[in-house]
């Protein structure tokens, strides 16, 4: 083989490999976070690592009821978002992708043994995720989140707790409620888990969208695609 001709080839070569690394690199790497869960905390006044992210501080246990009207805390930890998979080379290649606003505001009443109201918005113009190609195309398809800037979630049925969780101690919960995407409301169960602090309660879990529930059509071009379903979750901080 002449010298020019290796030369050719060895420069075509790396031309698949370096496009190959950047493909991956840009499209196909996933570096998607866990999903939500209640953070970490203990009562020896050191702060702790939420399981998704965020620092938060050490609950307080001289409060012995819960009753009242709680207010959620914005701060790093607290979000509303999705989690859906991208769907690369003709559905050959699955990637995880996740997006989430910060940007989250509501209430939550708890009397007694049961949560009575809750009520959460949610900025989704606020969401952001690992990629700027991702967080451009929603403004303006699936989620559309220029025409439909927030999503909101409203409690319609009490949680009846039985009995009072002692603090710091996880419980099991299904809120039932009506969500509010991209313009459309249904009625949705919720699984969750909520645990009481003291001066605190958190919040954590999602469920699965059906996309076309919402009239939301998913965003497919010869390049990417993204299923027809996803999960809606969310990780709050309620204070009082």
């Amino acid at each position: 083989m002449q010298r020019s001709a290796k030369i050719a080839l060895v420069a075509v070569i790396a031309v698949v490999v370096l496009g190959s690394l950047g493909f991956w690199y840009f499209f196909l790497r996933s570096d998607a976070p866990e999903r939500a869960a209640l953070p970490t905390r203990d009562t020896t006044g050191v702060t702790t690592t939420t399981a998704a992210g965020g620092d938060q501080p050490p609950p307080t246990t001289s409060t012995d009821t819960a009753d009242g009207t709680w207010t959620l805390s914005a701060g790093e930890g607290v979000f509303v978002g999705y989690r859906i998979s991208e769907l690369f080379a003709g559905d050959a290649v699955e990637v995880t992708a996740v997006g989430r606003t910060p940007s989250v505001t509501g209430t939550m009443i708890v009397s007694g043994t049961s949560i009575t109201a809750v009520d959460i918005t949610a900025d989704m113009t606020a969401l952001a995720s690992d990629s700027d190609r991702r967080d451009n195309a929603v403004r303006s398809q699936g989620l559309e989140t220029d025409t439909y800037p927030e999503a909101t979630f409203t409690l319609t049925a009490p949680i009846e707790l039985g009995s009072l969780p002692g603090l710091d101690t996880p419980v099991d919960i299904v809120a039932t409620g009506d969500l509010t995407l991209h313009g459309v409301t249904r009625s949705v169960q919720v699984p969750l888990q909520a645990r009481w602090n003291g001066d605190s309660i958190d919040v954590a879990g999602g469920t699965t969208v059906v996309l076309a529930d919402f009239g939301i059509t998913p965003i497919s071009n010869p390049f990417v695609g993204i299923a027809d379903n996803g999960e809606f979750e969310m990780q709050l901080i309620f204070t009082r």
